[in-house]
């Protein structure tokens, strides 16, 4: 198994990023298996559309965050009907096929933004829940994550929740390599070692994740007065902070 550098290497550039997932519509369309490349995606998504509605039950308005065909926000508006829905992702396709599947599922305002949210402006005090399913593992620097954790506090209702699911680094390297090898096994048992290298090379190309830790250290900072940890399962999470 290859060592995947994830900050060394020349990344891929937003552009980039945004044309592979507007071919890749229909992988990211499926509420039932959720994403086979990514652990317990099914339970996870479970785990947390059920811990926001428990947080916040009368929520009125949420934010999907690189909301890709809308699976997320589907599973919200199971949990909590007829959400006012904010849509962002990169890619035109994805927020095509995002909106034709959440108007179906809600009587509420759908809007959809596309562009990064590093770039976008977002209301204050105004979304309830805000949801990041595998999403800011393509933030690089250091001043990106607090920008967007800021920008996402700021945006956040008192009370409101901020959920993240995602790839996520340990701390010490030997944890690290660990996990790494517990993740290149299970793509092995899923798809083969083929798979298993096509996947380790867009990671290295695309993606910068930083730890838990790291994530949950800058939610406090941050503002969010309580954070949670909901699932961990070798490179991936699932955890959050409420206002």
């Amino acid at each position: 198994m290859n060592e995947i550098k994830f900050i060394t290497m020349k990344k891929s550039t937003v552009t980039e990023i945004r044309e592979r997932f507007d071919n890749e519509v229909e992988r990211f369309s499926n509420l039932e298996t959720g994403q086979v490349a990514t652990m317990d995606a099914k339970i996870v998504l479970e785990l947390i559309t059920c811990t926001t509605r428990a947080i916040k039950p009368e929520a009125k308005t949420i934010l999907d965050l690189g909301c890709g065909a809308g699976n997320y926000t589907l599973k919200m508006l199971s949990k909590v009907p007829d959400l006012e829905c904010t849509l962002v992702d990169l890619s035109g396709n994805m927020l095509d096929k995002a909106f034709e599947r959440v108007t179906e599922a809600t009587t509420a305002k759908v809007e959809t933004i596309q562009g990064d949210i590093r770039d976008i402006e977002l209301p204050k005090n105004h979304f309830d829940i805000i949801l990041a399913g595998a999403v800011l593992h393509h933030l690089r620097e250091d001043s990106d994550w607090e920008l967007v954790f800021q920008k996402l506090y700021d945006s956040l209702t008192p009370g409101g929740c901020f959920f993240i699911s995602d790839l996520v680094t340990q701390d010490h390297q030997a944890v690290n390599q660990l996990t790494w090898k517990m993740y290149g096994d299970y793509l092995k048992q899923h798809g083969g070692s083929e798979y298993q290298q096509k996947v380790f090379d867009y990671i290295e190309k695309e993606d910068t994740p930083r730890s838990m830790t790291y994530q949950l250290d800058l939610m406090k900072k941050t503002g969010f007065s309580s954070t949670e940890i909901l699932h961990k399962n070798a490179c991936f999470g699932a955890f959050g902070g409420i206002k």
